[in-house]
């Protein structure tokens, strides 16, 4: 068999293609991810080429400052044990050489990122239902447009390591749907909902208070009613998560958010659900 490859930044048509290898993984991508997730930056998305052939890849996005994100690190299933995986995550960690680098790692792979030298921060749990409406949107809640964007991009970056104004220029944009929430003028909360091939995810939802995240997360259910909605929810979030609960969602698996390199300094109690666990 041949071991050889080249390393190389993925096309757009390739991450595609390595999203559908995450779909088949049961990872549930959304069906327009590709172009957003490229705006992040457009080499980090990086392949392992045989004879031309993409057999692992890997998402490495840097963020402005000092933190970088590690998603979408799957090998294909016949090129496995060979040291494909490998050569692909080393030259991930290189696009990101100098920075505190995070993950959110499946409970079969944390013990190898552990040996990496990662260390856990805590739990993500994916809820998953179909939420009976509740009611009209909250009047505080309306759709996010185009010249809020500066404001969204600050009001993140007090909720995400890094900042990220390409990644929202282009995730806040159709087809997905985003809401933001303010209370006298001033953003205390915004979610982005997204069809996926299976139902619909919401993330991120980051908000000032629960009352917000409540409301945040009855308008993207009125987006799409009768939909199964899809949420990773950082374990603190406890009685957030008892309101899922009590609308007959149900939590399926965990991940674990891990880093490297430091622990970025953030407090976490606005985040009701991250974005994506490919991006962070």
């Amino acid at each position: 068999m041949n071991n050889r490859c080249d390393i190389r930044s993925l096309t757009l048509e390739e991450v595609e293609l390595l999203l559908d290898w995450a779909r088949k993984e049961g990872w549930n991508p959304g069906l327009a991810d590709a172009n957003a997730f490229c705006s992040a930056d457009p080499d980090g998305f990086i392949g392992c080429f045989t004879d031309d052939r993409l057999v692992a890849g890997i998402s490495a996005v840097p963020y402005s400052g000092n933190f970088g994100f590690i998603g979408l690190y799957i090998c294909f299933e016949n090129y496995r044990g060979r040291g494909f995986g490998k050569r692909v995550w080393d030259a991930g960690m290189r696009h990101l050489a100098g920075r505190i680098v995070g993950l959110d790692g499946v409970p079969e792979q944390q013990e190898n990122y552990a040996r990496k030298g990662f260390v856990e921060a805590y739990k993500t749990i994916r809820w998953s239902g179909r939420i009976d409406p509740l009611g009209p949107s909250p009047e505080a809640c309306s759709s996010i447009s185009p010249h809020k964007l500066r404001e969204i991009v600050a009001y993140d970056a007090q909720n995400f390591p890094g900042g990220r104004e390409k990644f929202l220029g282009a995730w806040l944009q159709p087809p997905r749907q985003a809401i933001v929430v303010e209370h006298d003028g001033a953003i205390t909360g915004y979610a982005v909902a997204r069809r996926c091939h299976d139902g619909c995810k919401i993330g991120p939802l980051f908000a000032d208070r629960l009352e917000d995240a409540k409301g945040l997360l009855n308008a993207c259910v009125n987006l799409a009613p009768n939909e199964t909605f899809h949420l990773d929810v950082p374990e603190m979030q406890t009685a957030f998560s008892r309101i899922l609960e009590g609308h007959g969602m149900t939590p399926s698996f965990a991940t674990a958010r891990m880093y490297k390199g430091g622990k970025p300094r953030l407090d976490t109690k606005s985040v009701f659900a991250v974005t994506t666990l490919e991006l962070g």
